[in-house]
Formats: C-alpha cells, sequence, structure tokens
C-alpha cells in the first residue's frame, strides 16, 4: 500500500539524486523519508538506479538534526567549501602511501589469488 506524500523536494547532484518527502502514517502522523537514487551505467549503455531510503519520525528530528549539523559544520570546518577530488579537479594530485606508511602488509598477488592449503 502506497503512503500518501504530502510534501516533496527533490536535489539533483550529479549521478546522484535525493528525494525528500514527507509521508503520512495510518495513524495520520507525519514523518520524513531521505531516499538516495544513483544512476548506474551498464556496458552496453543502458543504466538502472540503486536506491536507499531513511524513515526519520518525529521522535528523532532534533538529536537527528543537532548531528547532522554538528557533523557538516565539523567538515566544512576542516576541509572548507571547496570540493577536494580528482573527479571535480583536473589538477587533483593524489598523495601515494607506501606499505611503511600506512602500516599495512604490502599485497603479494592479485586479491583473486587464493590458497586454500592456508585453510
Amino acid at each position: 500500500m502506497e503512503l500518501e506524500e504530502i510534501y516533496s523536494k527533490v536535489l539533483r547532484a550529479g549521478r546522484r539524486t535525493y528525494f525528500f518527502d514527507v509521508r503520512a502514517t495510518k495513524a495520520g502522523d507525519y514523518y520524513l523519508t531521505v531516499t538516495e537514487s544513483k544512476k548506474f551505467t551498464n556496458d552496453d549503455g543502458s543504466f538502472h538506479y540503486k536506491k536507499h531510503k531513511i524513515y526519520l519520525y518525529k521522535e528523532d528530528f532534533t538529536e537527528f538534526n543537532s548531528i547532522l549539523s554538528e557533523m557538516t559544520d565539523y567538515i566544512i570546518n576542516e576541509k572548507g567549501q571547496e570540493v577536494i577530488s580528482d573527479r571535480h579537479q583536473k589538477d587533483y594530485i593524489k598523495e601515494e602511501f607506501t606499505s611503511e606508511e600506512s602500516n599495512e602488509k604490502p599485497s603479494t598477488g592479485n586479491f583473486t589469488d587464493v590458497n586454500f592449503d592456508d585453510i
């Protein structure tokens, strides 16, 4: 059964689209759904979407909004408004780390190489 949509907004952001929908419960109260829809292109040129949905109820609004504001403020304060990525900046240089710098064990082969003798 499709619940009634009361109020909606859409945010298009590249391959992602965010849908903000106010819906009504069977009892007539309101809640919010936030849906992320991401477009993927298949090898043959066709495409499909993957969707993820969050349901937010009134009793969680205050704390959710507080934490969301805190986290977004932290990101902006630490990294600023400018997007930093190789996808958004043509002159972006990715930092390369050696296994010593990252404290990771270096890879010795392809991730598909499996040795069942170790099991």
